[in-house]
């Protein structure tokens, strides 16, 4: 199978277990976001752009039974400032997969979208698959473009495709040094001596879902016949004071946070409906949010201690840390 995105934050995840589970899996990534882990061992990489003619001549031979997409440009803030940009790779680019997985004569298509950010401020909450779109970024509604042409794809080239509608994903090896990512950016500021940052009041809500328990939906979904758009998530709202104060408590960090201006686009509550997913995946998250907190706390804590090997450079210009495997980065 082919992993678009797989050597990033959620891809580097899924591709262990895959790896664990033996499957045969081809990485496309052009490695710009490196999130600080290598692939395992085996795993072939390409590393180009997914929209480019070498990542589809990958595809085309390697010839996948099924692609999961994750790659992506993430951030509402950075689709606000550069709408074109992120269009490019997270529209044209899911164009692009799609074209070559018909000319492979790929079987299924499981694309990453958004729950939060295309539903917008949605009328009721948890929003369910059937609440009527309302972007309030691009990057919400390139996403909601990219479903459409995931659909189109389907009826007409006959692909099976599912586009699974992520909440707020948090948990081990997340970019804490972007603009997006609340519990990996505090888990970066508490562990290098910074008060912790609010944008707004911090009573905005959103739904964390772990890793961990989306790289369960990912796996589930490949081997799925389910179709359409899927929310995963916990069906959940936490407060964003609430993410920051836990935090602050595994760090043993009773400094005030620093409050600063919201970022236009954002989303005032979210959280989203799962019965879906039960349903046609036979999903649900079992990790709960303080044990995921603490998890992911830990793995920021032991990637600080100067006892880690220190980063190298590897192909492609981005950075590895210790042992074997090809550099990483955020899908």
């Amino acid at each position: 199978m082919v992993v678009t995105g797989g050597a990033g934050f959620i891809g580097i995840h899924t591709v262990a277990r895959l790896s664990r589970q033996g499957w045969e899996v081809l990485v496309i990534d052009d490695l710009r976001h490196a999130c600080g882990e290598p692939l395992p061992t085996g795993i072939q990489l390409e590393a180009v752009d997914i929209g480019s003619a070498a990542a589809a001549a990958s595809v085309v031979r390697f010839r996948p039974e099924v692609i999961l997409h994750l790659a992506a440009q993430g951030g509402v803030s950075r689709s606000v400032r550069d709408p074109a940009g992120d269009a490019t790779t997270n529209v044209v680019g899911t164009v692009a997969v799609l074209k070559a997985a018909v000319d492979a004569g790929c079987r299924r298509v499981v694309m990453a979208s958004s729950g939060g950010a295309i539903y917008g401020q949605a009328p009721r909450l948890p929003a369910a698959e059937r609440t009527t779109p309302r972007p309030r970024s691009p990057y919400g509604a390139a996403k909601l473009a990219a479903e459409g042409y995931l659909a189109m794809f389907g009826r007409t080239f006959g692909l099976s495709t599912l586009a699974l509608r992520y909440a707020n994903v948090y948990g081990p090896h997340q970019d804490g040094t972007g603009e997006a990512g609340v519990v990996a950016i505090t888990c970066e500021r508490l562990l290098s001596g910074r008060p912790p940052e609010i944008r707004g009041d911090g009573e905005q809500t959103r739904d964390f879902v772990f890793v961990g328990d989306v790289v369960e939906a990912n796996l589930r979904s490949l081997l799925s016949r389910a179709e359409g758009p899927v929310n995963i998530g916990t069906g959940i709202g936490t407060s964003v004071r609430t993410i920051i104060d836990e935090l602050a408590a595994l760090a043993l960090d009773h400094r005030p946070v620093t409050f600063v201006d919201e970022r236009p686009g954002e989303v005032r509550h979210a959280r989203l409906a799962i019965g879906r997913a039960a349903q046609l995946l036979d999903w649900t998250p079992r990790t709960g949010l303080r044990d995921g907190l603490r998890q992911t706390f830990v793995s920021f804590q032991q990637r600080t201690r100067p006892s880690r090997a220190p980063a190298t450079a590897a192909p492609g210009g981005a950075a590895t840390r210790g042992g074997p495997g090809s550099p990483s980065r955020s899908g």
